[in-house]
């Protein structure tokens, strides 16, 4: 198949947070397996990584904007080890800036023009390169325009005709929700404004016009594809989801096993594979207690948590049971940005207690990789949680993980039960209920467990014997985008 991805973000282009792994994780599995590739993305240049090939085409898309031609270059690049062709959208007063959406905290106020005018200059350059796609990928609400373009504008030009319209949805919470005059930056006719299609309490809403109009939706977990359809985790769109349930199908992502290996990680100071864990990870933990002036304490499991430090991510229970957990045998090492209080209350607790506690403040992608090597136990206690990568990365690298059960975090972990264990597939420690006690008492399973060498074993083996390749995946979304062409010829 002939595959464009429209992304607003993708590694080792830019990134803020899993979309960008998720993007180009699949672009790359999608190319292995025999299909014809092209990934579409914004030209940052700004925070594009100078080691980055790339080269101008010399050829140049126009769209209409504001009742005026808008014009943009593009830049030609490869997604690294693999035949996926980028073509990066240059259009400096749009993407020329010091971030992707936001800036000191605040969202740019022209964010709905940037991205409907980059749907659109999507669109032609798919055109203007002949690229006639079987399928457009698009993923979250950045690239929500484009299916609502295939479907009005574009099924009708030569090369789009068909054309499927496959829209991910990252994160329910995110949706590019604008006021309704900014319906004239999407170009289309007004009629189009209405509550069974683009406008949402008034507002135009972008990623459900992407839901609406999309010819398939994927989201990235199966128990996510079920929580986004009810009012708690819909974020009110769980009605138009609902509606479109039929065409929804929740695919786990995996993760780049290029990038996330230890037996070949370049950033761990000593690689290990399922067979060296015990030897590669003490000396990895060693290390890290070294950098971090904790104590070298071998038998003292350490915690680790790379995160957004947000109430999402579940620091509110972190900090609820810090005083029962700073009462333990535990260090806790943490890397993250986010909510001012949580840095805050980080960086207090890691200055209250420095034998047991190490904060980073920041990202440093290098140490993510040497925490997820160090660690002994992963915290993720999200309070909701599309799918999560850190659980994944953390048992390929023999870390347990203890999490909420939600999203794909309920999906990729197999809760540690008497019955998992005698079946040897328990991978880590479930938590049903969102709230402190239940995290604490699930934590303190796992640090039990921790001491005891036989069940701590299996969940380690267990958890670096699974698949979390892409190639996995990607075979689902083959599967969607076969059933999304067929949808434009029903009785073919």
């Amino acid at each position: 198949m002939r595959i464009v991805i429209a992304s607003s973000e993708a590694v080792p282009f830019a990134k803020t947070g899993g979309l960008a792994d998720v993007v180009g994780g699949l672009g790359k599995a999608l190319a292995r397996r025999g299909h014809d590739v092209t990934l579409v993305l914004p030209y940052y240049r700004q925070l594009m990584a100078e080691e980055i090939p790339r080269r101008p085409t010399g050829r140049f898309v126009e769209i209409p904007m504001r009742g005026q031609r808008v014009r943009a270059g593009v830049v030609e690049s490869q997604l690294p080890g693999s035949q996926v062709r980028v073509l990066l959208i240059d259009h400096p007063h749009y993407f020329d800036r010091p971030g992707l959406y936001v800036e000191d905290g605040s969202d740019y106020p022209d964010n709905c023009e940037r991205f409907c005018a980059f749907s659109r200059f999507v669109m032609e350059a798919a055109k203007m390169f002949r690229l006639q796609p079987d399928v457009i990928h698009c993923n979250d609400w950045q690239t929500g325009l484009i299916p609502a373009l295939q479907q009005i504008e574009y099924r009708s030009r030569p090369g789009f005709e068909q054309t499927a319209a496959v829209l991910t949805i990252h994160n329910m919470a995110f949706q590019g929700s604008f006021w309704g005059l900014d319906m004239e930056l999407t170009g289309l006719d007004e009629s189009y404004f209405n509550w069974r299609q683009m406008e949402h309490y008034g507002r135009l809403n972008l990623l459900k016009s992407g839901i609406v109009f999309s010819d398939a939706l994927t989201t990235v977990s199966p128990t996510y594809a079920r929580e986004i359809q009810t009012a708690e985790f819909g974020c009110g769109l769980e009605g138009v989801l609902q509606h479109r349930a039929e065409a929804l199908t929740g695919i786990l992502n995996g993760i780049d096993v290029d990038l996330w290996n230890p037996d070949t990680d370049p950033a761990i100071p000593m690689p290990y594979s399922r067979e060296t864990v015990s030897v590669g990870k003490a000396f990895c933990k060693k290390r890290l207690q070294e950098r971090f002036n904790l104590p070298q304490q071998p038998k003292i499991p350490l915690c680790g948590m790379i995160s957004r430090m947000s109430e999402q991510k579940g620091f509110d229970l972190i900090e609820e049971i810090a005083g029962e957990l700073m009462q333990q045998d535990v260090q806790l090492a943490f890397l993250g940005t986010g909510e001012k209080e949580y840095e805050a209350f980080v960086r207090e607790l890691a200055a209250r207690c420095p034998d047991k506690v190490a904060a980073t403040i920041g990202f440093d992608e290098s140490l993510a990789h040497q925490i997820e090597a160090a660690s002994d136990i992963y915290l993720m206690p999200s309070r909701f949680e599309p799918c999560g990568l850190n659980q994944m990365y953390s048992q390929a690298y023999g870390t347990v993980p203890a999490v909420h059960a939600v999203g794909g975090l309920a999906d990729s972990v197999i809760d540690c039960t008497p019955e998992s264990l005698a079946d040897r597939v328990a991978t880590g420690f479930q938590f049903q209920t969102y709230d402190a006690a239940a995290f604490l008492t699930r934590l303190r399973d796992a640090l039990d467990a921790y001491r005891d060498d036989a069940v701590w074993d299996v969940l380690v083996e267990n958890g670096m014997s699974c698949d979390w390749s892409w190639d996995r995946s990607a075979e689902e979304y083959e599967q969607v985008y076969a059933q999304a062409r067929a949808s434009l010829n029903p009785s073919c």
